[in-house]
């Protein structure tokens, strides 16, 4: 059952119904992966490194059962989560905040700044719409997903960083050294990724996501340069934000894909060919039970995103100017 207009992303995309299990993709770094569930919004991926201090952990999902396996990793461990590093401020990489810090009090998190402007801005328009519709529904599962969402938004402070990451460069964090960088105007305004020289993981967030890139909050000429900018990391293994960890040459596809889905959108080729044009792209990168996802996404995005108004491209780069009137546009589709 589709929730509403306050989610789109509906059928299984990564593990399912499935609970949340940690893997192991490199010495001292594990993986929890994320999932779409029908019906709910989703949880991004989790990364682990294991630092001589404790657990530094990359996004701690949206829900509980998705945070509750970071926290039983670190149980098991018999070690501290000493850091969280947030790549951005999308509901389904900071949920988890809150718990964690409940949890490891000395915890410290690492994010950019972008959360303030987010709060004021889309995720208080997605405020005012959970509330509307957790007032009109009458399925009390649906009623409690809304307060769910509402009450990660309301945990406010909890969700914010104590460490804000303003400019690209080494970090030795917990007694791990790490690459971060930031990207701006890009998923967000605001998107840190996380480069573990150590073992060549680098875990990108939403910079790459799959089964097709997710636009909400984008600025697709930034996301490109970010893109480009990932290319100069030594790494061998991507996390991204949702889907499966790729190779050099995985990321490589995937970066030529989503160039190519750029240009078709800025030319006069219909959606559905353009739709189909990444399908071809990204090819064997997407398993054949997500297809029918990456369509509907796509069908989405390209209208409402990609060949949006250029006042909303303007707001979402960055570049946009002094008494322009320019709105949210249309509901997002992932937060």
């Amino acid at each position: 059952m589709k929730r509403r207009v306050l989610t789109g992303l509906l059928p299984v995309l990564l593990l399912g119904a499935s609970a949340t299990l940690a893997a192991e993709i490199a010495p001292g770094v594990d993986l929890l992966p994320g999932r779409f569930v029908s019906g709910t919004q989703p949880d991004g991926n989790t990364v682990v490194f294991r630092a001589p201090a404790g657990l530094i952990v990359v996004d701690t999902g949206r829900h509980a059962e998705h945070t509750q396996a970071i926290l039983d990793l670190a149980a098991k461990a018999g070690v501290p989560v000493v850091a969280v590093i947030n790549t951005h401020w999308h509901l389904d990489h900071i949920g988890g905040n809150p718990r964690v810090r409940h949890a490891y009090p000395g915890v410290r998190v690492w994010a950019s700044g972008a959360l303030t402007q987010a709060m004021t801005g889309f995720l208080a328009t997605y405020r005012a719409q959970l509330q509307e519709a957790a007032g009109k529904t009458q399925d009390p599962s649906e009623r409690r997903g809304f307060q769910d969402e509402l009450a990660i938004i309301d945990a406010g402070s909890a969700l914010a960083p104590d460490e804000v990451v303003t400019v690209t460069g080494p970090r030795t964090i917990g007694g791990r050294a790490l690459q971060l960088g930031l990207e701006r105007n890009a998923v967000t305004a605001g998107d840190v990724w996380v480069f573990d020289p150590a073992t060549g993981v680098l875990a990108s967030g939403d910079l790459v996501t799959l089964p097709a890139p997710l636009f909400d909050t984008a600025c697709p000429r930034g996301w490109q340069a970010a893109l480009a900018r990932l290319a100069s990391v030594p790494f061998t293994v991507l996390v991204p934000g949702h889907g499966r960890p790729m190779s050099r040459v995985d990321f490589e596809r995937y970066r030529a894909g989503f160039d190519r889905l750029l240009a078709c959108a800025a030319s006069k080729r219909t959606d559905e060919a353009c739709g189909d044009g990444w399908m071809r792209d990204i090819g064997p990168l997407m398993p054949e039970s997500d297809r029918g996802l990456a369509r509907r996404l796509l069908q989405y995005y390209l209208p409402n995103n990609l060949r949006a108004a250029p006042e909303k491209t303007a707001r979402l780069c960055g570049d946009e100017r002094p008494g322009s009137t320019a709105t949210p546009g249309a509901t997002p589709r992932h937060r």
